[in-house]
């Protein structure tokens, strides 16, 4: 290693070289999520000439090749020369980071897009990019490389097509991203909200990719955020239609609120926004419309004598069982955490969502009691199963149960303490699981049986679920604290300490588990498949952390082994059986399908599914939590019809199934 530190060695990235070298910083990854991310910050800025007024068309298309092109009918980037820098404006945007005419409020009053770093990060990420301005009566259009201008802007012609608008394309860098192939279903779900946050604005959706699997889909929303949470519980049973609608206006800030609850649902769904953009980890408006939405109900139910006592009053968890929401502020200057945009930090907007909510939701109980008396009587029994769970909780820290530091009966630890290293393989039955035991590596590999299908947890409450014994045993074997929806405490906080809590850093969730990988390992069947659906139902509803901290794997065990002479070759599904037969001839060929992991010899376990240098094992990710959301109640719930639709659809359509 060189001694010499000079000033020579400091390196000084201009301009869009700085995105280039560290595009992660920029769009958080170099993933499909970050590749996605493009095409929503194009969005974003036709959205943002929506929000102005002056918007209400966009079209998006995914052409072949990966190819992106994203047009509006806002009034067109400007052309003109800017002063400072003396090149066109629409350069400027394109080419320059931290320029916009989003950061004085002169150009737009509420926009997503205050970094000003969007557009012309796509453009230093995209191999080639394309900008075509009408405004004026003229056409403008001007070609990139990699973030450098091809042509001048000044070639230009008249256009009397009374059309006007931005038209951006752009083709991403394959050599910056780890994939450039979009993903269909995350970006028609982005366009479908962003069309929901703003009512009466169009967005198009076209994917031309694949010539048998064409999309083309429209999305306009005139109810807005009420439609939304619509949506959000169409194959749920609602406890009152329509939703409570609250919208308030002061200064500078817009607040708009949409309120439901269902029956037999027991989980929290709140979708929150700043500007259309999605605050995943919530933030100060979220802080401020639990608090007031807590204390109201709170008001409401002693003023007629629900609750008898001061002892008696609801907690936030108790009011938010079974409630959906959408919450969309507006405002001049959002400070997002990062730029990434997942939680907003602005101290003000609590205090301001607070009193707007209180006003609001105050106004609506008064005239509307049956629906506030219906939401009272449902927290009115989440108190009581709380109570009644807190209750068994301390009966049984006195007989070593989830707060015991004893771990199952069943479970095969290992000699490792070092949680880093250890890993966790759930598997179906006594049968796999003693196959499993003897084809581990005892060193850091543990095992622990499940009997049977585990509760499916969609349509349990909390009180059921803690007295089945194979959750109890899966709960403490993981370690209770890092099953958040199921401690006690998570129960115990108030609204504001749930609402203010630093959202799960992945260290400190990893951290609480006594193994780093948790390793669902089921039959490669239709019951395999079934135990793991409901194990990720589990780990979605109460260990949801768990999954973000990319602890949760999906084991990959044959379904086949195929053997002729002395070659042996394994096949995980009927598609891979029948590329083996084709390659090694099927004269003399002996077929073994296995029933279950039971009917594996320890060292074949070991050799396709356990060995860290031969196996496969699939991530749980989790990219699109509401996405993920619907697609549980739809198999998972207790209405029928939604799942028998979604089967009739989709059975049509798969031809190889990877179980």
């Amino acid at each position: 290693m060189t001694q010499n530190y000079v000033a020579d060695d400091i390196k000084v990235l201009e301009g869009l070289e700085a995105v280039r070298k560290r595009p992660g910083m920029y769009i958080g990854s170099t993933s499909k999520a970050g590749l996605n991310h493009l095409i929503f910050e194009v969005v974003d800025n036709a959205i943002d000439e929506a929000m102005a007024g002056y918007c209400d068309h966009v079209d998006v298309i995914i052409d072949k090749d990966n190819i992106v092109t994203v047009t509006d009918n806002g009034r067109g980037i400007p052309i003109d020369i800017h002063k400072e820098k003396g090149i066109p404006a629409v350069e400027v945007v394109m080419t320059t980071l931290h320029a916009g005419g989003k950061f004085e409020g002169k150009g737009y009053k509420i926009s997503g897009g205050l970094h000003g770093v969007g557009v012309s990060v796509v453009n230093a990420l995209a191999d080639w990019l394309k900008v075509e301005v009408r405004r004026d009566g003229k056409y403008y259009v001007q070609t990139y490389y990699r973030g450098v201008p091809k042509n001048l802007i000044g070639e230009t012609r008249s256009d009397d097509t009374g059309l006007r608008g931005t038209i951006v394309s752009f083709k991403p860098d394959a050599t910056i991203f780890d994939e450039v192939d979009f993903s269909a279903d995350v970006i028609d779900h982005r366009l479908r909200e962003l069309a929901f946050l703003n009512k009466g604005v169009s967005i198009r959706f076209r994917d031309l990719r694949d010539d048998e699997a064409l999309i083309d889909a429209t999305y306009r929303f005139d109810g807005g955020i009420i439609s939304y949470v619509e949506h959000m519980n169409e194959n749920k049973e609602a406890l009152f239609t329509p939703p409570i609608y609250l919208k308030n206006e002061r200064d500078t800030y817009e607040v708009e609120i949409a309120i439901q609850y269902v029956n037999d649902y027991y989980d929290e769904q709140v979708v929150s926004f700043a500007n259309n953009i999605r605050t995943k980890e919530g933030g100060t408006h979220v802080a401020g419309f639990r608090t007031a939405l807590t204390r109201v109900m709170n008001n409401f139910a002693r003023k007629y004598e629900l609750i008898k006592d001061k002892s008696d009053l609801l907690t936030g968890n108790d009011l938010r069982e079974g409630l959906s929401s959408v919450i969309s502020v507006k405002l001049r200057n959002p400070q997002f955490e990062g730029q990434t945009k997942t939680k907003l930090g602005n101290s003000e907007v609590k205090g301001i969502v607070d009193s707007m909510v209180d006003e609001g939701l105050s106004n609506f109980v008064e005239t509307n009691p049956k629906v506030a008396k219906a939401i009272i009587n449902k927290a009115l029994i989440a108190q009581r199963v709380r109570e009644a769970t807190r209750k068994a909780q301390e009966l049984a820290r006195r007989k070593s149960t989830l707060e015991s530091t004893t771990l199952p009966g069943k479970l095969a630890d290992c000699s490792d303490r070092d949680p880093a290293n250890c890993e966790m393989f759930l598997v179906e039955g006594d049968s796999a699981g003693g196959s499993a035991k003897q084809g581990r590596d005892r060193n850091y590999q543990a095992i622990l049986p499940l009997r049977g299908k585990v509760l499916n947890v969609e349509k349990a409450r909390l009180d059921k679920i803690l007295a089945n014994e194979e959750i109890r045993n899966l709960i403490t074997a993981i370690g209770p604290e890092a099953v958040s929806g199921l401690r006690e405490t998570t129960y115990d906080l108030d609204a504001d300490d749930v609402a203010s809590a630093d959202p799960q850093d992945p260290a400190l969730v990893l951290a609480k588990l006594r193994y780093h990988k948790i390793i669902i390992m089921t039959d490669a069947d239709v019951d395999g498949a079934h135990i793991r659906t409901l194990l990720l139902t589990f780990f979605f509803r109460h260990a949801r952390e768990l999954i973000e901290a990319g602890a949760l794997y999906i084991a990959q065990p044959p379904l086949y082994l195929v053997k002729k002479g002395s070659t042996k070759r394994y096949a995980y599904n009927d598609k891979q059986l029948e590329e083996v037969l084709a390659e090694i001839n099927r004269d003399n060929v002996t077929i073994q399908r296995y029933k279950g992991l039971g009917e594996m010899n320890p060292d074949q376990l070991w050799e396709t599914t356990m060995d860290p240098s031969t196996r496969t094992l699939l991530q749980v990710t989790l990219e699109d939590g509401e996405a993920a959301d619907e697609i549980f109640s739809i198999l998972m719930g207790s209405k029928v019809d939604p799942r028998k639709e979604f089967i009739e659809r989709y059975a049509k359509t798969v031809r190889w199934i990877d179980i």
